[in-house]
């Protein structure tokens, strides 16, 4: 089915003819009738997309620093949680290790208060001390013992931070892009390598709402991937998402469809087509389609060559749509039954 749509699809939808156009000089024109796609369902009509991954990444660091080891390239093969780049952490490492020596020195002043604490308890016991004697003894272990867990608790926080130093991928994927080199300043927020997932890939096009219209559910859509392997033809996607927001400017819709499991090289960024069906994409007699050689464009003219009731041909302004193959669609300015010039430049020496 899917075959004898596409093959019916890039039929020619013209007919040429040789019919005298009785022009004044006693010539002929080969002339063409206009005539309208067919509107069968197995008919399409293509909306031009893009192939996306499903989970693409702008890996960049937390920290600040030069880079100092560069471990990947574009279009390597990596591993989740392989290194992709190390930042200089010499200094972060010079301040972990001081937060360490700073609680380290806490805990044995923790060490020294424990100990006058419990004399002082003793020597109270006895009745050698006053009770405001204890209390301050209290108080210095206490406070020591607060230090040693604010200062245990920054040296963690420093030696976390110390392992933001080193880049690793978030997950297994392909490296797209490395847009730093060895050197350059890493800065939170910088992209410093872009990664996706190829397993997962999707096509995204713009879509009119009022084609859509016929396809609330997105069974019927196809894909067409030009990019992929010879053979592939129309396929049949996977889920199809149709987001809910329309765009105010276009008056489209974002329509997403999964690329089914199989098909092999294809990367972001890549041409696709979206096909629905003409029963659904448009209403009445279907879509109108000229040879795109007859088109005349002169500046910001558009146009083509009518052959009008006496035979002689007649420049007419037209509103063309997208190129398709060899053919153009018509938008307006001539109708479904109307001769026009295949040759426009034979067109224009009839007298």
């Amino acid at each position: 089915m899917l075959k004898a749509g596409l093959a019916t699809l890039v039929v020619a939808s013209c007919v040429m003819t040789a019919l005298p156009a009785g022009a004044a000089d006693g010539g002929s024109l080969a002339t063409v009738t206009v005539q309208a796609a067919g509107s069968t369902v197995s008919d399409g009509v293509s909306f031009d997309g893009v192939v996306e991954a499903v989970r693409q990444t702008n890996v960049s660091a937390q920290v600040s620093g030069a880079i100092v080891a560069l471990n990947v390239s574009a279009g390597e093969r990596v591993r989740a949680g392989q290194e992709l780049l190390r930042i200089d952490a010499r200094a972060a490492a010079e301040l972990a290790a001081a937060s360490a020596a700073q609680a380290r020195a806490a805990q044995a002043a923790l060490s020294v208060a424990s100990a006058d604490y419990e004399r002082q308890k003793q020597l109270f016991q006895k009745q050698y001390i006053s009770q405001s004697a204890l209390d301050r003894a209290q108080g210095q272990f206490q406070a020591a013992r607060a230090q040693v867990q604010a200062l245990q608790a920054q040296a963690s926080a420093t030696h976390t931070q110390s392992g933001f130093f080193v880049v690793t991928a978030p997950y297994a994927g392909v490296v797209s892009a490395v847009p730093v080199a060895l050197g350059d300043m890493a800065t939170p927020g910088r992209p410093l390598v872009t990664l996706y997932d190829p397993s997962a890939l999707r096509v995204t096009a713009a879509i009119p709402q009022s084609a859509l219209q016929g396809v609330p559910d997105g069974k019927s859509l196809r894909l067409e991937l030009p990019g992929a392997p010879v053979g592939q033809g129309l396929l049949e996607p996977g889920p199809v998402q149709i987001l809910p927001a329309a765009d105010a400017a276009t008056h489209t819709l974002q329509v997403r469809l999964d690329v089914p499991a199989g098909v092999k090289g294809l990367v972001p960024g890549m041409f696709a087509r979206v096909w629905l069906p003409v029963a659904a994409a448009s209403s009445g007699g279907g879509r109108l389609y000229i040879p795109a050689s007859a088109v005349v464009r002169r500046a910001e003219m558009t146009g083509l060559y009518v052959i009008g009731a006496n035979g002689r041909p007649l420049l007419r302004q037209i509103r063309v749509g997208p190129l398709d193959g060899d053919r153009i669609e018509v938008l307006s300015g001539v109708q479904k039954g109307e001769r026009i010039a295949a040759d426009p430049q034979a067109a224009a020496r009839v007298r």
